[in-house]
């Protein structure tokens, strides 16, 4: 009786609509970059598979517009993003470092090192997943934490081992720290300050322009600094007037 009750309930189960399928499949994109990033890393193809990394920012940014615009969100697609995102910000930029730089440590201090940092991408995805702080993130995030860290590749100018480590520790603990580091939800067509928005694209084009491979590197690491300063970069490109951001985006 039991068997049938299961058996019937099956049956009147819905399959999913294309709403609900389509953000996911933006999110395997994500979770895609990451695994060719690793296959690249263990071929030896170190700057293609540092590239990958920054093509997951892309899908991991577009998922949740997909999502929004479609009305198709649910749990399950933020539990597969958090899991997409744990493979191509954390355990790819922490093995592609460990293979170009930490290995030569002595010992299992690079890759004690190299397991922290993903360690860190976890405790950080899963502490977004249950604390929905508004305002700034809290603690670096870890697409950026995991482009900073595949930044050191394609500037083809990796640090001596030890310091590669401190580097990678710093940045994991800044991750799973309070730090609050600039969200841009907020910025639109209509609460973005126009002139301070082409002067941050300029100042980021002339990066690439004059530094090429290293200018990743640059820009990311102004980012973390501003963290540390307090600096809050969604604020100050958002319109300055007398009345509340909050209000303005009713």
């Amino acid at each position: 009786m039991n068997f049938l009750r299961v058996k019937q309930g099956r049956k009147k189960r819905k399959p999913l609509s294309f709403k609900q399928i389509a953000p996911n499949m933006v999110t395997s994109g994500n979770l895609l970059c990451g695994m060719f990033s690793l296959m690249l890393v263990f071929n030896g193809r170190f700057i293609p598979a540092a590239w990958l990394v920054f093509f997951a920012v892309i899908f991991d940014g577009l998922d949740g517009k997909v999502a929004r615009s479609l009305g198709g969100g649910s749990q399950f697609g933020l539990e597969y993003d958090s899991l997409a995102d744990l493979v191509s910000f954390g355990v790819a930029p922490a093995m592609m470092i460990y293979v170009v730089s930490l290995r030569e440590l002595g010992g299992v201090l690079g890759a004690m090192a190299a397991c922290f940092f993903a360690l860190c991408v976890a405790l950080r995805l899963a502490r977004f997943n249950v604390v929905h702080v508004p305002g700034p993130f809290q603690g670096l995030p870890s697409p950026a934490g995991g482009l900073f860290a595949a930044s050191f590749v394609l500037a083809k100018e990796p640090l001596f081992p030890a310091m590669m480590a401190v580097v990678l520790v710093f940045t994991g603990l800044l991750m799973v720290s309070s730090v609050p580091y600039a969200n841009l939800k907020k910025l639109n067509r209509e609460s973005a300050d126009r002139k301070k928005c082409f002067f941050a694209l300029g100042f980021v084009s002339l990066c690439f322009l004059l530094l090429r491979g290293t200018a990743p590197l640059v820009l990311f690491s102004v980012y973390i600094v501003s963290g540390l300063l307090r600096f809050d970069w969604g604020e100050w490109l958002l319109l300055q007037t007398d009345e509340p951001v909050e209000e303005r985006l009713r």
